[in-house]
């Protein structure tokens, strides 16, 4: 063997060496196409979107500090006040007003002051009253101002507030002492001393402005499941008016279609025997009705959505970007969720989309049923916004972000993990066409959508709320209701009222009506309201006179005032109703955004109910109304407890002004009308129960948008489909070799309870 042969099987020897390196080096690695990708496009905002920011804990517990030293009285924490303490109820951001904020987003103006509202309740005063005060400038403040006059018209009477913690505790202990003058009648009827009983309140709480008397429904209550759906037959009515908790009473009790003036004359009704008593035996655990605990073993886990090589989104600090939009987003801690400076291809589409009210309205032959109408913002849909559960309410690889908010205590609360953002596949596509005549191809485009959820639990029910952005400029709205339904005790005709779903429950019929505020700004600020419809009109034929053919026209109406722009609920609206611009597109029609609502709300309170006015919103599927800064929200958390008076009346906002060329904001109301059923047991699904609406662009493009997406798929006949190069989807047996690294599972959500 000579030297050259030797030295060559030295180098082939060497480079089989080198390549069994690198075979061992990267194996086990992920291929290339696994690495994580960055978003599509960044936030270039320079931290812009922080004028709408959610109040830190920190800026939270600065307030409360200039509050405690600055109002020269002595404040109560509210997790301990009493009627007749001073408090701090509550503390959120106070956004600043629109045209500050718009001369610092677009033209270079200074930043707005940061600020806060602060709700407060004075109730060691000679005038109890609830005032709001604005407080600045933040992280420091150095100011405060009392704005309740100006928002209000006046201060706002004390037996408004809403009710507290704390005041529910007393009731409860009201209750207890009550219950204990009725031993023998509960032992009977339900196998219970009152201890083990829960205790659900109803609202409003009275029949005139002033009252502050609630009934209270009791039910069994039984660890690890729903107790709404247990009622044993008691409800108690309870006058908590006066600010000095001894002086509170009880003054009548229901029982099984009689009233009793307390709970001793109950007893002595019974021990005569003059009282018709339903037996009801104490739930057991492993049968209990409305029991969610799964009956079966796990089976084989069902499709897992992720993200490849990592989200195409980007969230940084409270906005999101995605594909063309941007979002800033937050938290009400009465209201829930409220999106601004919605833009898509850097125009700002919306100024501010936000949940404003959530009513359910129920019926029944039981007191506590008969009255209710829950005004959820009075209660909290922000605040009870609780940690999602990763995988189940948002998918498992979702963005999670925490919520912060200071009510009812002087310590800021935190509710981690409680709004989810994901980029969703619809498995659906967005748009698409299959050629079989002169040329032969495909094109497509997925359906994937950018998803801002938030979940509140509001007592019994839990609403889900979904903010999407599809590639086609639409943004769409949903709500999905499920949770568990309110019930009554089933007596006398009370399938008049809907349906026995249990041994002694009623399923009591409901409306949900959910208010949106809607402030569209399409193509700037000046908008108009375009109608259009469709109709038939009869003419002749033009190629056969003597015959005739009934031809689809088109009908255009612009809209001048806002009682033309009032459409009430149940009744006929244009198909087509869009905000439009005064500049054309390409094509010469105004650029537009059409409001497109998918609801089937039940019928609204009747005019004539001495409340209807606190609901007044709900008189109306859609009003479009001028842009005010002193029209900020369509109700208060006042209205719930003195809807007789209300604080914000909505109606009053629509005043025939004119709506042409102006500043506009929509105001919505989708909802449905409930009747619970069998099904509805264990609790309710959000199948067929869910409403909304979008907003979709009607001439705003030259063309739709979503053909400059990433997503889109398109191959011939002549060309080989299943080649990578060629078609996109011939990549993803690869793609999904690319399994992500799942996070451990964790839940938090009954740490901040």
């Amino acid at each position: 063997m000579n030297v050259k042969t030797v030295l060559i099987l030295l180098v082939l020897a060497l480079a089989t060496i080198f390549a069994l390196v690198c075979v061992l080096l990267t194996r086990g690695r992920a291929p290339s196409t696994c690495q994580q990708q960055p978003p599509e496009q960044e936030d270039t905002s320079d931290g812009q979107s922080l004028v709408f920011a959610d109040l830190t804990p920190e800026e939270m517990v600065q307030v409360v500090r200039y509050l405690q030293g600055n109002l020269g009285v002595q404040l109560v924490d509210a997790s301990r006040a009493k009627p007749s303490d001073n408090c701090i109820a509550s503390v959120d951001v106070q956004v600043p007003a629109k045209a500050e904020v718009l001369r610092f987003l677009d033209g270079g103006g200074a930043r707005p002051a940061r600020e806060a509202l602060a709700v407060l309740y004075f109730g060691n005063q000679p005038d109890p009253n609830v005032t709001e005060y604005v407080v600045g400038p933040l992280p420091m403040p150095a100011y405060h101002r009392d704005v309740t006059v100006q928002k209000y018209g006046g201060k706002v009477p004390y037996h408004r507030r809403p009710v507290t913690g704390k005041e529910y505790v007393d009731i409860n202990a009201l209750i207890q002492r009550e219950l204990r003058k009725a031993p023998r009648f509960l032992a009977t009827c339900c196998e219970s001393d009152g201890t083990d009983l829960a205790i659900l309140t109803t609202a409003p709480r009275g029949f005139k402005s002033g009252d502050r008397a609630t009934w209270f429904v009791l039910f069994h209550d039984m660890a690890g499941t729903g107790y709404y759906v247990l009622p044993v037959g008691l409800e108690v009515l309870v006058e908590h008016g006066d600010l000095h908790i001894s002086r509170w009473q009880l003054r009548q009790v229901f029982y099984n279609g009689r009233y009793f003036a307390s709970m001793g004359d109950l007893e002595d009704v019974f021990v005569a025997n003059l009282l018709e008593v339903v037996r009801i035996k104490k739930p057991r655990a492993e049968a209990v009705l409305g029991s969610m605990r799964p009956r079966r073993p796990p089976g084989s886990p069902g499709p897992l959505q992720y993200e490849p090589q990592g989200p195409r989104y980007s969230v940084r600090d409270n906005r999101v970007t995605f594909q063309g939009w941007s979002i800033a987003f937050g938290m009400n801690p009465n209201s829930g969720p409220r999106l601004f400076d919605i833009r898509y291809r850097g125009e700002r589409i919306v100024y501010e989309l936000s949940l404003q009210e959530a009513l359910a309205l129920y019926g029944s032959n039981c007191p506590g049923g008969m009255l209710t109408r829950y005004l959820d913002g009075s209660f909290g849909i922000g605040r009870f916004a609780y940690e999602l559960v990763r995988g189940l309410d948002c998918p498992y690889t979702a963005t999670y972000v925490d919520r912060h908010y200071l009510a009812e205590s002087d310590t800021p609360k935190t509710n981690q993990n409680s709004l989810c953002i994901f980029e969703h596949d619809a498995a659906l596509p967005l748009r698409r066409h299959f050629s079989d005549s002169q040329s032969l191809y495909y094109g497509g485009l997925w359906k994937n959508t950018l998803v801002i959820r938030a979940v509140s639990t509001l007592i019994n029910y839990d609403y889900i709320w979904d903010f999407m952005f599809h590639s086609s400029g639409a943004v769409e709205v949903r709500v999905h209701a499920t949770g568990y339904i309110s019930s009554s005790f089933l007596h006398g005709r009370g399938t008049d009222y809907g349906n026995r779903v249990g041994p002694h429950t009623l399923g009591t019929m409901h409306l949900h009506h959910i208010h949106y505020k809607v402030d569209l700004d399409v193509d700037g600020q000046l908008n108009s309201l375009e109608t259009q419809d469709m109709g038939y009109e009869l003419v002749k034929d033009p190629w056969s006179m003597q015959n005739t053919i009934e031809r689809l026209y088109l009908r255009r109406e612009r809209l001048e005032r806002e009682n033309e722009a009032a459409f009430l609920l149940n009744t006929p609206m244009p198909r087509y109703l869009s905000f439009a611009s005064p500049k054309p597109n390409k094509w010469g029609h105004l650029r537009s955004y059409r409001i497109q609502i998918a609801s089937f709300a039940g019928e609204h309170l009747p005019a004539s109910s001495p409340m209807e006015r606190s609901i007044s919103w709900g008189r109306y599927q859609l009003a479009v109304t001028r842009r005010k800064e002193e029209e900020p929200t369509s109700t208060s958390i006042y209205n719930q407890n003195d809807p007789w008076m209300p604080t914000v009346a909505f109606a009053d906002f629509i005043d025939n002004e004119t709506i042409t060329n102006e500043d506009l904001v929509a105001w919505i109301s989708v909802g449905f009308l409930h009747v619970p059923h069998a099904e509805d047991i264990p609790n309710t699904v959000t199948v067929g129960n869910g409403v909304g609406f979008f907003l979709r662009p009607y001439n705003y493009f030259d063309e739709d948008p979503s053909v400059d997406s990433p997503d889109g798929i398109y191959f011939s006949g002549e060309q080989d489909a299943g080649v990578c190069r060629a078609n996109p989807l011939a990549c993803l047996p690869t793609t999904a070799a690319c399994a992500p690294h799942l996070p451990p599972f964790r839940y938090g959500g009954f740490l901040n309870l």
